[in-house]
């Protein structure tokens, strides 16, 4: 703001500058001397009483003197020099500083009627205020912020990230201001941002699922899906994740995903929970949907209930590095399909090599087993401690896709360190 006063400041003055300009510029005019003049003047004098005493002594013909009278004023009048300096244009401070009020004035009127300065005000009040509404906003002291307040808070969010676009926290809470504001431009670029500085941080990533929903596109509602699927892969037990996912299963009509989803979120709530028995409501009227399509695929292609057979064996580059108290987990997940396994197997106590059975029994959900899908990857993971979720120094091995119609038996190597 400062340098912007200071520009302004500098333009009047040199407006200043051209306007009071011709008061004060002094032309150079031709000094006369008075004296000179006077000599003419006497010489007219002793000329026309000359004349008139010719007139007198009828040496001139009337004609003759008036035109002698003319011919010698003629003469005066051209060596005649003017006696006064005119200096309307020189050291007239009046009218310089009438001249400097008047610009000051009209420029001061000018900005006041057709300037940015309301806003120029509100942008420095949106600064000085965005550690209070930032308080207000993330620890949820005081007062909600109001319409007008998440104005200011998401103008001085822009303005700290046009100073420093790497803060991956500011990017994520204009995000979620600009959610608020119904920008939904402005959020999905704020969350893209985000996630761009910190690809693997799970919150933006459900805040970005979130927004992409609101934007409901098929292209958004997929990206959602991914995002969702790499939250889930890290933290299988993410409430938020699995109502997104559900929401996202339920709007393709993937029934299978849509139950084991809301079964989930059934089983995180207690029965007294008010969406309670909107959920029970919503299983029901996808168990329906499930029966219909089960009952048109048996007339025609009846499904069986596989078991596969995993022998997992470890590298031996990676004899070393078993975590003393590490756990295996081994499960089964959809070629294409839901993110959430088919099958899984945890175990505490494990010898490598080892035979694992992957059947109906493994299963997560009655409603999501190997049954309802043909081509499935197997993963077999050494983990840290008991929880699945993807750590740094924990050993794993994929396997490629696995047609359950036509093998029950796989061998499985465990090859890779999680980095």
């Amino acid at each position: 703001m400062t340098e912007f006063y200071i520009y302004a400041v500098i333009l009047v003055i040199l407006g200043c500058g051209f306007v009071v300009l011709p008061f004060i510029r002094e032309d150079k005019l031709a000094s006369v001397d008075p004296g000179n003049n006077a000599e003419r003047i006497d010489i007219y004098q002793q000329r026309l009483a000359e004349l008139n005493q010719e007139q007198q002594y009828n040496t001139l013909t009337p004609q003759a003197y008036e035109q002698a009278i003319i011919e010698l004023k003629k003469r005066l009048l051209n060596e005649l020099a003017p006696e006064k300096q005119f200096n309307l244009k020189g050291n007239n401070r009046v009218l310089s500083l009438v001249g400097i009020l008047f610009m000051f004035s009209f420029s001061g009127i000018f900005y006041y009627a057709i300037g940015s300065h309301q806003q120029v005000q509100s942008w420095h009040q949106a600064i000085e205020r965005l550690p209070e509404l930032g308080q207000r906003a993330v620890m949820q002291t005081g007062e909600p912020l109001t319409p007008n307040e998440l104005q200011q808070f998401a103008l001085g969010l822009r303005t700290k990230l046009a100073t420093n676009g790497d803060d991956q926290i500011a990017w994520m809470l204009l995000g979620r201001v600009a959610m608020s504001l119904n920008d939904f431009t402005m959020g999905l670029h704020a969350f893209e941002k985000s996630l761009s500085l910190q690809p693997d941080n799970n919150t933006v990533m459900l805040s970005f699922s979130q927004a992409l929903l609101v934007e409901g596109s098929e292209n958004s509602m997929n990206k959602a899906a991914k995002l969702l699927a790499k939250v889930l892969q890290k933290e299988p037990t993410n409430i938020d994740a699995i109502s997104l996912l559900a929401l996202i299963a339920y709007e393709k009509e993937d029934w299978l995903e849509a139950k084991a989803a809301f079964e989930l979120l059934l089983a995180s709530m207690t029965t007294d929970d008010p969406r309670y028995a909107m959920m029970q409501s919503r299983i029901s009227e996808i168990e329906s949907h499930l029966q219909t399509t089960v009952n048109k695929n048996s007339q025609t292609n009846p499904l069986q209930a596989p078991s596969l057979n995993v022998k997992i064996q470890l590298d031996s580059s990676l004899i070393g590095q078993v975590p003393a108290n590490g756990t295996l987990f081994v499960f089964a997940k959809a070629l294409s399909g839901p993110q959430m396994p088919l099958a899984v197997v945890k175990l505490q106590q494990f010898d490598l090599p080892q035979v694992i059975e992957l059947s109906e029994k493994n299963a997560m959900m009655p409603s999501l087993t190997l049954a309802n899908f043909q081509q499935v990857i197997i993963t077999a993971r050494i983990s840290l401690d008991d929880k699945v979720d993807l750590a740094s120094g924990e050993l794993q091995g994929v396997s490629g896709t696995i047609d359950l119609s036509q093998t029950n038996s796989l061998d499985l190597t465990i090859n890779q360190v999680i980095q």
